[in-house]
């Protein structure tokens, strides 16, 4: 294939699951080269760790490049970026990490572009808001790893017992909330906006209402009027009149929301596609219909990506760049978004499971991620404004709460995290 030569190759890990390769990569005395790699972990049990995937795609790389060795080191989500962060600061970074967010590094110019690893058709098979999200001053140094998007979940147990129809728009969505709540369901509408992933539920909702977390040209516009007036909806429809179950929101984690799901307890939520495995496997009967908007179908909806990124430390551009080409091959690619419900990050394997019979559960997602809105990632202040939107929004539509108070301080620390100050 032909590559570019523009620069050190840079390898960048997709969707936010970080291996971390430390030292130098060199394999001593016998010439070879090892990279070191820091990857995530997507699975959530033994049986289906990330580990496993990584070493069958390894040794089936490792079997035609004899002269190069590639060190695999999966940790969880918790800690992927942490160690990663721990091994730059020591001055040991890895060759590749496969982590949640990479404008920090880019911008101290630590990392390859994408332009300097990957060949030219690899490169642009990534699926374009993918690309533009892996940017930082126009130039991709994020390589989208894995990704997905959110739509609604609804029982279909609990609504037909309660002639409901999917909602179209919030408005619905409260009277099918009302309806649920009258016939003793126990998350009418699951609403978490805990610690654990508040910045994506927030998100959804404010796409939904016609606002977001930045404007076009990424400034952060947290306390616009049409933030505002989402949160203060949800507050006002949704958690003041009880419908969002016994937890408060603000202590409600992702986590424990698919749980109450996947156990019958829920009647609305949005999800992601891990919860269409989860859900099965207890039995729940659910379908899925696009996120309802404030006066319809949210023009946009939340797209998610975790980052493929590699290092310059240690050089080993066009080793670093020729494993990356096969980790993005189209059979790679759907091998990993098959083993995890996730969506593939190139249109080549998009449009191999949107044409595949076997993968017709995540077409509703499929649809929805050419047209997504993603984090803004390419500030560098993500990571920082992130952490803060999860520790405080829920406050915002708790009881008494204010949606302008609480975004106008988002809005105040996110634009001193942003200056640097």
């Amino acid at each position: 294939m032909q590559r570019r030569r523009t620069g050190m190759i840079a390898v960048v890990s997709a969707l936010g699951m970080t291996a971390v390769l430390g030292g130098c990569g060199l394999g001593g005395d016998s010439g070879e080269v090892t990279l070191r790699l820091v990857a995530a972990d997507y699975g959530d049990s033994a049986s289906n760790s990330s580990q496993k995937y990584w070493d069958a795609l390894v040794k089936a790389y490792e079997a035609k490049h004899s002269g190069v060795k590639i060190d695999v080191s999966v940790y969880s989500w918790n800690e992927v970026d942490a160690k990663t962060k721990a091994m730059v600061d020591a001055g040991e970074a890895p060759d590749m990490a496969q982590i949640g967010a990479y404008a920090d590094y880019a911008a101290a110019g630590k990392l390859y572009s994408t332009a300097d690893l990957l060949s030219i058709p690899v490169e642009a098979d990534f699926l374009e808001p993918l690309a533009d999200a892996g940017q930082v001053d126009h130039i991709q140094y994020g390589m989208p790893f894995a990704a997905s998007t959110r739509v609604l979940f609804y029982n279909k147990t609990l609504f037909t017992a309660a002639g409901l129809t999917p909602p179209k728009d919030w408005s619905e969505l409260a009277a099918d909330a009302e309806a649920l709540k009258a016939r003793g369901v126990k998350y009418p509408f699951a609403l978490p906006l805990g610690s654990e992933e508040a910045q994506a539920e927030t998100m959804q909702w404010l796409l939904g209402g016609g606002g977001g977390y930045t404007d076009d040209i990424g400034t952060y516009t947290l306390d616009s009027t049409q933030n505002i007036s989402a949160l203060t909806w949800l507050r006002d429809n949704l958690v003041d009149k009880g419908l969002t179950g016994p937890v408060a929101p603000a202590k409600l984690n992702r986590a424990d929301a698919f749980a109450a799901f996947a156990n019958g307890d829920v009647g609305m939520l949005n999800g992601h596609p891990t919860l269409i495995q989860q859900a099965a496997k207890k039995g729940v009967k659910f379908g899925t219909v696009a996120m309802p908007g404030r006066t319809g179908k949210a023009k946009t909806t939340m797209g998610v990506a975790d980052w493929m990124t590699a290092f310059k430390q240690n050089g080993h551009r066009d080793q670093i760049g020729d494993f990356l080409d096969y980790v993005y091959s189209e059979k790679n690619v759907l091998a990993f978004s098959r083993e995890y419900d996730l969506l593939p990050v190139t249109n080549s394997a998009s449009k191999e499971m949107e044409a595949s019979q076997q993968d017709q559960a995540l077409r509703p997602f499929l649809q929805e991620l050419p047209l997504s809105t993603l984090y803004p990632v390419g500030n560098t202040s993500w990571a920082t404004v992130s952490a803060d939107i999860k520790q405080r929004i829920g406050q915002a539509v708790s009881a008494n709460g204010s949606p302008a108070g609480v975004l106008g301080q988002l809005q105040a620390a996110a634009s001193l995290a942003e200056s640097g100050k």
